[in-house]
């Protein structure tokens, strides 16, 4: 792609954006009329696009416009986790993920849920003592059931166990893990689907893009809960990428390689971060792999769906984690679309 070709669909993708966000009105707005979203052209594929979202952000107007426009599935970034949900032992609040909840049932969007077990963003009442694994295992029970059951009928799907390995291919040293032992997933995706037995239940995790010993050891895991007739409807791969680390050139193969065993695969939490400042030729390297990203998902016929790590670069999370690193969403800080919002636009069909 041509930075000229890149400037001029800029422009155009930039008019959308800010009609949707209110800003632009007259002959643009109209144009803007005709334009179909991400989750539109999605849908044509019989796909979702979704975005992350906050509480936070929830208060800027112009930025729940482009969400409720573009996107037919939202993630809760932080409000359905465990610090957020059960702050004190039995003491439950639900506001954070209601609120979200709500938004997207205004917007006629459906909601991934996340995250039901995870080793980070825990309470300290649960990790400042030590558990015998009758105590863990019941204190684990309560927790899942009772929050999946407080939003059954109103998510479309679970992040049940998020980040169970390591980058080897063994179990991440957790919590979990350490009182539990490796049967702790199993045990959770029971508990979650008694507790709501519509939802789609997923195991979600970072860097299984491409296959490898990470990706191999959910290949290998799946496998032994499929023979056990442990409910698992599917496999997110979160798609954390950075430019500085190459593209995941097997994504495609390891997405049908998980389909091949019943199950459906989703892009969970897409991101492509790079070495700040931006320039025109890394802008243009990150279109290019967020239609890589998108093209691969189309091209497997069981992932269902792409989501983003929130839209717009105001929001990431990256710049907070990576020193020096950002510029990682569609839309830029100002909420205007990037090179990558055109890519995937036209990656989608657009």
């Amino acid at each position: 792609m041509s930075r000229t070709t890149v400037r001029l669909r800029f422009a155009g993708a930039l008019a959308a954006t800010l009609v949707a966000a209110g800003v632009a009105t007259g002959p643009a707005a109209q144009a803007h009329e005709r334009t179909p979203g991400l989750a539109d052209l999605a849908h044509r594929h019989g796909r979702y696009f979704g975005s992350a979202t906050d509480n936070p952000e929830l208060t800027d107007s112009a930025y729940t416009k482009i969400l409720g426009s573009e996107f037919d599935m939202i993630t809760p970034g932080n409000g359905m986790k465990w610090e957020n949900t059960e702050p004190q032992q039995g003491v439950f609040d639900w506001s954070k993920g209601d609120e979200i909840v709500k938004l997207a049932r205004a917007n006629h969007q459906k909601v991934r849920a996340h995250t039901l077990v995870w080793h980070n963003q825990l309470p300290a009442w649960l990790t400042s003592r030590d558990w015998t694994p009758a105590e863990l295992r019941a204190v684990l029970k309560k927790h899942i059931t009772t929050e999946v059951r407080h939003y059954r009928g109103k998510v479309y799907s679970w992040d049940v166990v998020n980040e169970a390995f390591n980058e080897d291919g063994t179990y991440r040293d957790t919590i979990w893990y350490r009182t539990l032992g490796p049967g702790y997933i199993a045990d959770a995706l029971r508990w979650a689907h008694e507790a709501d037995p519509h939802a789609k239940l997923y195991l979600n995790d970072y860097n299984i893009e491409a296959v490898g010993p990470k990706s191999d050891a959910y290949y290998n895991l799946v496998k032994q809960l499929k023979a056990e007739h442990v409910p698992l409807d599917g496999v997110g791969f979160q798609a954390h990428l950075a430019l500085q680390y190459g593209y995941p050139t097997t994504i495609e193969d390891n997405l049908r390689r998980f389909s091949r065993l019943g199950l459906d695969t989703a892009l969970t939490e897409v991101d492509v971060r790079m070495q700040l400042p931006a320039t025109d030729d890394k802008l243009a390297e990150q279109a290019t792999w967020y239609a890589d990203l998108t093209k691969a998902c189309l091209a497997v016929q069981r992932c269902v769906g792409v989501t983003v790590w929130d839209f717009t670069d105001k929001y990431s999370w990256i710049p907070g984690v990576f020193a020096g690193e950002g510029a990682a969403l569609p839309w830029d800080e100002q909420l205007r679309p990037k090179p990558a919002y055109q890519a995937l636009h036209d990656a989608l069909g657009g």
